[in-house]
Order: structure tokens, then C-alpha cells, then sequence
């Protein structure tokens, strides 16, 4: 048999074995002739590199190795799922429903909420397009070579038609198991969990050491499932099934709330005898059909909820507490814990948050305390078991100068905290500096805690702005042991690629207290550009949902310092961006959707062009003269004409303070 007839035999046999094994559960041939297969295709491949093997299965094992990954922009927004946590949270979601799809009964399907990392794949003319992580649901990373290691993600399918999957890469308890055993025996750090093993494998430079990590995928979400004509989730389920996707076959149909209820305490139960680990369990509406009446928020689509499982408890002992101080100056106790395993990974330290947490906890030194991971995530301390105490145990007390540089600590009764305001402190100055370089903030890849912590301490780099002349100084950092040609540009290429990132990511780096990745996203949207944020005031920021007294307080004493605005003004002029970049998405549930408005008169809470801006991006368009089609008159003070022809028509009329609680609820 030529070789060209051998290879695409192989492919073919070789990709019917992988459907067989990943999505029908039943493999006809040993893992042992599936790999002596595999190595034969390579071997012919390498022999003819004027063949495509762009669909291959040769794939599987990897071997490209990238610089860093390109950024992918969504077609569609990876939102994320509102969380459920008890039952009382499942009635209200099911009673949402009802109401707005004016029904008695839901019928729900309910799905495994796998704990790995979430992925999209787009597929053209049969063939992978792109594979892309979720990111920050507008924008991922292309992981296209390392996804294409995963032996259960089809490299080719018979649709030809562009669409999307979406799913959840994990590595299974076995796999974990037998990667850490022989990493053990090379003497080489153990993968904490399952979930941490799979998503830093996702995220391999090298798509060999990916392909080595075994991981596997489940596929949960066919994106344009309309172009299909699919009505019903389950239906979507079985047809990625058909295509040669791998699906969690343990979903279930529920015709109401009750038996979603039961599912959930199943699984609750049967969550340790699975091969994978689960966090949750995820309820969708069954019809899809429906979704666009039931609609979205800008974060979630309210016709699905994640139910999350209680945390696991286990005890352990309080060896000590020590102290660290974080970018603000807050001083934290932490609690140092004699190592226990929880929910997958190894905990030696847990927060203990405040001088009151410990108090009201009660909590000693030596304590046998209970642990849990906040969502499986967080190690927090629960309290002290007091039938454990042996009378040695040692009273809590709370430091009064910072552990760092000495400075009197000031404590703010309102926070039940304490804080370092030496401005010169290293440490805060050194947090602020990891926090801006961070992955969820500027992402600066190569700049980890380690090496920031390095080059404050030999004057490279002492404050945020520091990082973007660090291309001054490409010779002195080459010099430093363990910083090659590569790896120097590797640093200053993510930094120079920070300067493009949208607003959003900049105003969470700047660490304004009380300002987390949600509202920096809330005010990005708002705003369109910092300049526009700086120059806001006290009463339209409380008009934003999710921003109250403290948060709207917060932006405005962090604009009145001038360090801050001078750290501003130096990153602008060093080509910072300051505007935001993605998606207004329009909640077409607003009130003002679609609707024509004008606004006559003087409103004391809000400028015109700031409350035009506004309504403008909740889907209104908003004209200046009253006539029958407009919808809505927006009224204040010595309103004139307007307001009497819109009586005239009959229109409907909000006065200022009416605005405001609208404005405020949405």
C-alpha cells in the first residue's frame, strides 16, 4: 500500500476509535494499538511534509511551541452563570421565570457543573477554526494548538457550516493521580487540584507538555443553536453528540423546580464516586426557544442558574498568626495551619480577615479550627472547635505598628481595620506594583511576584509607572541570573501589549479600594474613558447600580489626590489606553430599550450629554423635538413647551426624581 493511502486509512481508523473510546463510551481496540497507530501516522507524515496535517490526529501529541498566545475576540460574549445556594435561590430563579414566560411549570435540564476551564471552539467548512479560552468573556486567548491535543475535541466533523461549542476541559482524579506520582518521584512539585492541573495545562506555551497532561473535555453549549433549528437544550445535546462531541451523558430532563431539587441532592451525594471532580450543577430552561424573552443581564443570561455545592469542612490546627500587608496598607492576620488537605489541594494559610473577625470567632492561638474553601476556592478559617482546647492555647493580639516598616498603625472603625499610611512603605508599594501586573488586571506575563519583589529591591522598578520604562533598562535586567534575550523580551513585549488593554482592566489596576473587577467593568461601560470617570460626581455615581455611599466615595477621594492623577497623566503620555474598548451590550429588558426619548428642562443630578450617553446605552435613541413618536418625555425643571405638547399627545412623562429610582434599579 503507497504511503499516501496508508495515511489517510489511518486517520480515518484512527479518529473512528477516538469517537468510539471518548463520545460512545465503548472502545473496540486496546489504548496500547490506539497509540502504536498514532506513532505509525507520525512517522509516515514525516516522510511527506507536502501533506496537510492541519486535521490530523498526529496533532495529539503536540510539539508547536509559541512565544505567547494571540488574543481572540468573541463573537459572542462568554457569560457567566448566576449562583444558587440554597433552595431558596432556586425558587426565586423558578419564580422569575414563570413570571416573565407566564407559566405554571418549568421545565428545567439540568447538567454536571464540571470544574476545569471553560473553552470555545469555532469549526469552518468542517475544520477547527479557533479555540480560545474564556478570558474576560469578550476576549480569550487562542489555545488552538493545545486543544487540538485533547483526543475527545473532533479535528473534523462532516458540518460544514461555520458554528460554535462551547465546554469544559478537565483532567480527570485518575489522570491527576498518576501525573503526581510520577512527579513525586522526580522529585518535581505536585499539581494542587484537578481544576488548577487542567486549566495551567490549557495554558502551555509548548503544546507537547499539553498533549503529556491526558486532559479531556466535555461539550455543553452549541452557541448558534437557531442555525440548527434545534427548540430545545437536551435536543442541542444530542446533536454536538451526533457531530462526534464528547457530552456529559449524566444531564437529566426535570419537568419542575422540585425535581431539580432532588437531581441536585443525587449528585450532591454521588459528587466523590465521579471519575472528575464537580462543583456544582448547572439549571438551565430546557426551551431555548425562550432565552431571548427571558433575557440577559450583562454578565448572565437569566434563563440559567450555577447551583453551588456547600464548601468541604475539615479540622486542622492554627499553628500561628502572622501578619501581611496588602497594596491599600491593610494589615491582614493570617492564620499559619498545620497542612491539610480541602477540596483537592494542600492549605497551610487562610485569612482571618480582621482584628474583629478573630475576636468574634473567639479564635486562639492553637486552636483545632474548622477549615473551608469559600466557593472551592478560598481557604477561609469557619471558628474553633472549644471541645478541643487543652487550656495552652494562646490569646489573640493584634500588632500595632505595620510588620514591614515600623509605621503606627491607624485603625478605621468602620472596617473594623487597620492600615499602614506610610506612604514610603515597601510592601504596599510592592502589592500595588503585583495587583496592577496581574492576570485579571494589566496581565503582564513575566512579571510575577517573585521578580517585581527582585527589581523593587534593586531599584528597577519602585512604583506602577516604573514598568513602562523598563525597556531602558533591557541590559541591566539580561545581566541578572535567570534573564535571557527571550525572556527579557518575552517581559517587555506583554508590557508594551498592556498599553492596548480597555479601560476596565486599567481601572481595576490602579487598586481603588473597594473597586473589584465587576464595578471597574460597571464604570468602564458607564464612562467610555477615565477622563470622563475622573471628572464625575458624587450624586451620578450613586445613580449607578451596585455603586452605594462607600464605592462612589472611594472613586471620588481617589481622583481628589494628586499622586493618584499624576500616575494617570504619566501613563496616558507613556501610550496607556484609557477608554474603553469592548462591547456596550443593551439590556433589552430596560425600560428605555428601543424607545424614542426626548429630555426638556434642567436636571440637578445629571448633565444632558451625560444622561443622553446613558440612555443611549440602554438601547434609546434620544432626539430633540416632541412629536407622536416620541415615547417618553424626560422632565425637570422649567420644562416649557415640551412638557405641554407631550400632555397634548398624551405621551408618557418621567419627572427628575422618578428618573432617578429608574435609572438606579436597572
Amino acid at each position: 500500500m503507497q504511503d499516501l493511502e496508508r495515511i489517510l486509512q489511518l486517520r480515518k481508523i484512527i479518529e473512528k476509535y477516538a469517537y468510539e473510546y471518548y463520545t460512545l463510551d465503548n472502545p473496540s481496540v486496546s489504548d496500547s494499538e490506539y497509540d502504536r497507530l498514532i506513532q505509525e501516522l507520525i512517522i509516515l507524515e514525516s516522510k511527506h511534509p507536502e501533506i496537510d496535517t492541519s486535521s490530523s490526529p498526529s496533532q495529539r501529541v503536540g510539539g508547536i511551541v509559541l512565544d505567547s498566545f494571540n488574543k481572540v475576540q468573541h463573537k459572542r460574549l462568554m457569560l457567566s452563570l448566576g449562583n444558587a445556594f440554597n433552595e431558596d435561590d432556586l425558587y426565586n430563579f423558578d419564580k422569575k421565570i414563570k413570571e416573565i414566560l407566564k407559566k405554571n411549570e418549568i421545565e428545567y435540564i439540568c447538567e454536571l457543573k464540571i470544574d476545569g476551564l471553560a473553552i470555545a471552539i469555532e469549526y469552518e467548512k468542517g475544520l477547527i477554526n479557533y479555540g480560545a479560552t474564556r478570558g474576560d468573556g469578550n476576549t480569550g486567548e487562542d489555545v488552538t494548538n493545545n486543544i487540538k491535543t485533547i483526543r475527545d475535541i473532533p479535528l473534523s466533523v462532516s458540518e460544514k457550516r461555520v458554528f460554535e461549542v462551547r465546554g469544559e476541559v478537565y483532567m480527570s482524579k485518575k489522570v491527576l493521580n498518576e501525573l503526581n506520582k510520577k512527579r513525586s518521584e522526580n522529585n518535581e512539585e505536585l499539581l494542587a487540584n484537578c481544576r488548577n492541573a487542567a486549566a495551567g495545562s490549557i495554558r502551555q506555551l509548548d503544546s507537547s507538555i499539553a498533549a503529556e497532561r491526558k486532559l479531556s473535555n466535555f461539550m455543553y453549549y452549541l452557541v448558534n443553536y437557531e442555525d440548527f433549528s434545534l427548540n430545545k437544550q437536551s435536543d442541542c445535546l444530542k446533536h454536538m453528540k451526533k457531530m462526534g462531541f464528547t457530552i456529559n451523558e449524566n444531564f437529566r430532563i426535570c419537568p419542575n423546580i422540585k425535581a431539580v431539587i432532588d437531581y441536585i441532592k443525587e449528585y450532591q451525594d454521588k459528587r466523590e464516586t465521579l471519575e472528575y471532580d464537580i462543583d456544582g450543577i448547572v439549571i438551565k430552561v430546557n426551551d431555548t426557544s425562550t432565552y431571548k424573552e427571558i433575557g440577559y443581564t450583562a454578565k448572565t443570561p437569566k434563563w440559567a442558574i450555577a447551583y453551588k455545592f456547600p464548601p468541604k469542612e475539615v479540622m486542622t490546627t492554627l499553628l500561628d498568626i502572622i501578619f501581611s500587608v496588602g497594596r491599600t496598607g491593610k494589615i491582614t492576620p493570617n492564620a499559619v495551619l498545620s497542612p491539610v488537605r480541602v477540596a483537592g489541594s494542600i492549605v497551610q494559610r487562610a485569612t482571618l480577615h480582621n482584628e474583629q473577625f478573630v475576636l468574634d470567632k473567639q479564635i486562639k492561638i492553637g486552636d483545632t479550627v474548622i477549615i473551608r474553601k469559600a466557593g472551592d476556592v478560598i481557604p477561609e478559617v469557619v471558628g474553633p472547635v472549644l471541645s478541643k482546647r487543652t487550656g495552652l492555647e494562646k490569646e489573640f493580639v493584634m500588632v500595632k505598628n505595620c510588620p514591614i516598616c515600623g509605621s503606627v498603625l491607624q485603625k478605621i472603625d468602620d472596617e473594623a481595620a487597620h492600615y499602614c499610611i506610610n506612604t514610603n512603605c515597601e510592601k504596599k508599594n510592592i502589592e500595588s506594583i503585583i495587583h496592577f501586573c496581574s492576570r485579571d488586571a494589566m496581565n503582564i506575563e513575566g512579571l510575577g511576584e517573585k521578580i517585581i519583589e527582585q527589581f523593587y529591591n534593586l531599584n528597577i522598578m519602585k512604583n506602577i509607572s516604573d514598568i513602562y520604562y523598563l525597556h531602558n533598562k533591557k541590559q541591566l535586567i539580561k545581566d541578572l541570573d535567570g534573564f535571557g534575550e527571550k525572556s527579557v523580551n518575552n517581559i517587555l513585549d506583554s508590557i508594551e501589549n498592556s498599553k492596548k488593554n480597555s479601560l476596565e482592566r486599567l481601572l481595576f489596576g490602579l487598586g481603588i479600594e473597594e473597586i473589584g473587577e465587576k464595578t471597574s467593568k460597571t464604570l468602564a461601560k458607564k464612562y467610555i474613558s477615565l477622563d470622563k470617570l475622573r471628572n464625575a460626581k458624587y450624586e451620578e455615581l450613586l445613580l449607578i447600580k451596585d455603586v452605594g455611599d462607600v464605592v462612589a466615595k472611594s472613586i471620588i477621594d481617589f481622583f481628589a489626590n494628586p499622586n493618584n492623577i499624576k500616575l494617570i497623566d504619566t501613563l496616558k503620555k507613556l501610550g496607556v489606553n484609557t477608554d474603553y474598548l469592548g462591547v456596550i451590550e443593551v439590556d433589552e429588558n430596560s425600560l428605555f430599550y428601543n424607545k424614542t426619548i426626548v429630555i426638556t428642562g434642567t436636571l440637578s443630578f445629571i448633565g444632558r450629554n451625560e444622561l443622553t450617553q446613558l440612555l443611549e446605552n440602554k438601547g434609546a435613541k434620544v432626539t430633540t423635538s416632541v412629536s407622536k413618536k416620541t415615547d417618553i418625555l424626560v422632565c425637570g425643571k422649567d420644562a416649557g413647551s415640551k412638557l405641554e405638547k407631550a400632555q397634548k399627545l398624551g405621551l408618557k412623562v418621567i419627572y427628575e426624581e422618578e428618573l432617578k429610582g429608574l435609572i438606579k434599579d436597572e
